[in-house]
């Protein structure tokens, strides 16, 4: 026959603990580990035993002991994670403080930025640390970004116009992205191109041979993706008035036509302005300046700079405008539209306020 074990010491929770132990339980922001100790205490303080908790809570008996044995201990400090064995910490919060802010706010006086061992030298730490510190906060003083502000003092309301036709297109209208892709360079790589093999990717020298130029002007349906394209050699306002008429000629005759384009000289010369007086259904919308990027067309834009022209060899501008024009071909048999999905108001107030 077996001897009974040691008395277990009765658990009691006091009002202040028990609110502070359901809360635990209840938030949705605590640790598990916290919860499942709360629930191990709160079973035990009604009473049940040890084996009763460990099978309603799906535990080791083990675990309901320690818990128990904590709380009746410590109480609910004793919930917590106990301090775990190893080095003493080296590196203080001023530490860490010092080499953000020395991030931040100051440079180097050889360097444009800071590099982990010069942040290292001048801090007196180890360029790990630097490295640990720099990750946690997500500093990476190697990386830079470019960025260009308009000024136009007609920002907001161009931005809304333009917008406003993405969003809510008017009735019997076509609304059409334009813009020209100007000096598209026919390039042929110095030496033969090596295809891609098991871990090896596609590689081509890194000088080219130039046979040329030309200039695509596109103009992108919103609705459908579906785009009007037309190459010339040359980029002026005789070219665009040519485009103008190509669009004229494509466009059922029933329906408005809403251009937006860029602020480009060749828009507004008064030969293009007298073609526009003699084809009223034609209406600008020009973006504002220096925001090209409100422009749907320059998306298409890379899709054909990203899949035809970055990899591409061409040996003359015949073989260049023959490639385009089967990739437009090709794109047009299966369009598909970009969605604007930001409103006027929200791409405006994204600028500082003094340049609203």
């Amino acid at each position: 026959m077996s001897r009974p074990g040691p008395k277990i010491p009765p658990l009691s929770v006091t009002d202040a603990q028990r609110a502070v132990l359901e809360g635990w339980v209840r938030r949705r922001t605590t640790a598990q580990a916290l919860a499942l100790r709360s629930r191990i205490v709160l079973e035990c303080a009604q009473g049940h035993s040890i084996a009763e908790v460990s099978r309603r809570l799906g535990t080791a008996p083990e675990t309901g002991r320690t818990w128990r044995r904590r709380f009746l201990e410590r109480g609910l400090d004793g919930m917590g994670d106990e301090p775990r064995p190893g080095v003493p910490r080296k590196i203080t919060d001023a530490d860490v403080e010092r080499v953000i802010v020395k991030t931040l706010e100051e440079t180097p006086k050889n360097a444009t930025h800071w590099f982990t061992r010069s942040m290292a030298a001048a801090t007196g730490m180890s360029q790990s640390s630097i490295s640990r510190i720099w990750r946690a906060f997500a500093l990476a003083p190697h990386r830079s970004q470019t960025f260009k502000l308009s000024t136009d003092p007609l920002f907001i309301d161009k931005v809304r116009d333009v917008v406003g036709l993405y969003l809510d297109p008017p009735e019997k209208a076509l609304v059409l992205c334009v813009d020209e892709k100007s000096q598209i360079q026919a390039l042929d790589r110095s030496q033969p191109i090596l295809p891609m093999m098991p871990g090896v990717p596609e590689r081509r020298s890194h000088d080219y041979i130039r046979a040329g130029t030309t200039t695509l002007f596109a103009a992108l349906e919103v609705a459908t993706g579906k785009v009007i394209g037309s190459l010339h050699r040359r980029h002026r306002a005789t070219e665009f008035k040519k485009f103008l008429a190509k669009v004229d000629k494509t466009v059922p005759a029933g329906l408005e036509v809403h251009l937006i384009l860029d602020n480009y000289a060749t828009h507004k010369t008064p030969d293009i302005k007298r073609w526009l007086l003699a084809h009223p259904r034609f209406h600008l919308h020009f973006t504002p300046t220096s925001a090209s990027w409100l422009n749907l067309v320059e998306r298409w834009f890379a899709e054909l700079t990203q899949k035809i022209l970055k990899r591409g060899a061409h040996r003359s501008v015949q073989a260049l405008e023959r490639d385009i024009r089967t990739w437009l071909a090709d794109w047009n048999e299966q369009p598909r539209p970009f969605i604007w999905t930001k409103t006027a108001d929200e791409k405006v107030w994204r600028r500082p306020a003094s340049l609203r």
